[in-house]
């Protein structure tokens, strides 16, 4: 492992560990192996660099390298033995959902009943100043809140999603919306969303969002900003979705008038 470490990182993550920023640097150094070892860079079984390597490589000092160790040993990523050296013990295995995004309202349905769902709180309340005007709010109107986390069939969590939904009279209940799928609770309160308008982004996520999707404060999650317009043009509800991208990718699928369409 030792002649091949330096392969796995640019210049540019190299030059990344900085002494001048609050998190410490064996942390940072911490981030980067964990990064390798969840991707399957570094795979199972692999023998680690040693500390005073690693300390060559990313220009740090032995103690510094050793309490990064110390802290994927801590997180059961790798197991330290003496006189054998530091092993990885996490197995990487392909677990990526996909969603396209052509017929969208379809596979998120169907997305919705191959997944778990927690919901974390429910609310009905007077929304902020923007969501309101967006929403076509007057002052003081309510709209339902709703934070959820979505997790895989296996358990492991890859959604982190913020909705709030205007127009809704009645199925809005937490036992209603994890076990049901919230498309078919709004559609039976007689909103036929028949437009749907989303951004994709990179966001560094909020200590609240990264414990509950297993990631570190401050990683870049695929971010989505999704808006739902009835058919009488109405916007009723506006989704922010945070995933962890270990766990979720989005694919597109583009007819040949529609990729050319995106080149000019």
């Amino acid at each position: 492992m030792d002649a091949v470490i330096e392969k796995l990182f640019s210049d540019h993550d190299l030059k990344s560990l900085r002494g001048d920023t609050p998190t410490p640097l064996y942390h940072q150094t911490y981030l980067l192996l964990k990064g390798r070892i969840l991707d399957g860079s570094i795979a199972f079984g692999a023998q680690m660099p040693t500390e005073q390597h690693l300390a060559e490589v990313f220009g740090i000092s032995r103690i510094t390298a050793k309490r990064a160790m110390d802290e994927l040993a801590a997180e059961g990523l790798v197991e330290r033995r003496r006189g054998k050296g530091t092993h990885v013990t996490y197995h990487y295995t392909p677990e990526a959902l996909n969603a396209p995004l052509m017929g969208m309202l379809e596979k998120l349905a169907n997305l919705g009943r191959h997944t778990r769902v927690r919901v974390l709180d429910l609310s009905e309340v007077t929304p902020p100043a923007m969501i309101a005007e967006q929403l076509g709010l007057k002052p003081g109107e309510k709209a339902f809140r709703l934070l959820r986390v979505r997790s895989s069939e296996d358990g492991k969590p890859f959604a982190y999603y913020e909705s709030w939904t205007a127009g809704i009279t009645h199925g809005f209940t937490r036992e209603n919306l994890e076990a049901s799928v919230r498309l078919e609770v709004i559609k039976e309160n007689g909103l036929k969303l028949t437009k749907v308008e989303q951004d994709l982004s990179a966001i560094a996520v909020s200590p609240d969002v990264a414990r509950e999707l297993q990631m570190e404060p401050g990683e870049p999650a695929l971010t989505l900003l999704r808006q739902s317009y009835s058919e009488d043009g109405r916007l009723v509800d506006i989704l922010s979705c945070q995933y962890n991208p270990r766990r979720f990718i989005y694919r597109m699928s583009l007819g040949i008038d529609e990729y050319i369409g995106e080149q000019t």
